[in-house]
């Protein structure tokens, strides 16, 4: 509980102080290797070289996602008429549901550039150690099927896949893109 309360801090301190540009006071992100919903492999690594914007969640939320996504797709736009092109990208926490051609049609709602990501127990398992994400089934609803409690910031990562800092997803829009340009470059044209 202790190392949670010392991460919470140490995120208001990052989020909320004029500072950027360093990294995080505390170890946090490395190398996944999952698979996206067009069946294609992919790492932490943007192939595009853009900066990302990772949640941890899963398509069909009904609960935190469904505020995260999309203040995440409309930071992206924003950011995008502003010459910085980021990639929002989400890692499931729920593998069943979310599968290759089960997560198109919902990302796309939330943004036509959304990548999902899956993988089996391990490669997801290996995904949430590095980002000191936790899961665990809160119950079943009879509409929604299985809810799940789940890490709920969203990391703004470079192209390499280096968290630059943490978000909460209750920030509006208009703060992740001014936090997103005093860690990102500006698209080269």
């Amino acid at each position: 509980m202790l190392a949670r309360l010392t991460l919470v801090a140490a995120l208001l301190a990052a989020t909320t102080s004029g500072a950027g540009n360093g990294p995080l006071p505390f170890a946090l992100g490395g190398a996944f290797e999952l698979t996206d919903q067009h069946g294609q492999r992919r790492s932490q690594i943007d192939p595009d070289g853009h900066g990302q914007l990772l949640f941890f969640g899963y398509a069909n939320c009904p609960g935190i996602c469904s505020v995260a996504m999309p203040m995440m797709a409309d930071a992206v736009d924003r950011l995008k008429e502003e010459g910085l092109t980021v990639t929002p990208v989400m890692i499931t926490v729920d593998r069943e549901r979310d599968q290759p051609g089960t997560m198109d049609a919902p990302l796309a709602r939330y943004h036509v550039d959304f990548v999902g990501l899956t993988g089996t127990e391990a490669e997801l398992q290996a995904a949430y150690d590095a980002f000191s994400v936790e899961k665990e089934l809160a119950y079943v609803d009879p509409e929604y099927g299985p809810v799940y409690t789940h890490g709920s910031f969203v990391y703004l990562l470079s192209a390499e896949g280096e968290v630059l800092t943490l978000v909460p997803p209750i920030l509006t829009s208009d703060r992740v893109v001014e936090l997103a340009r005093k860690y990102l470059p500006a698209d080269r044209k």
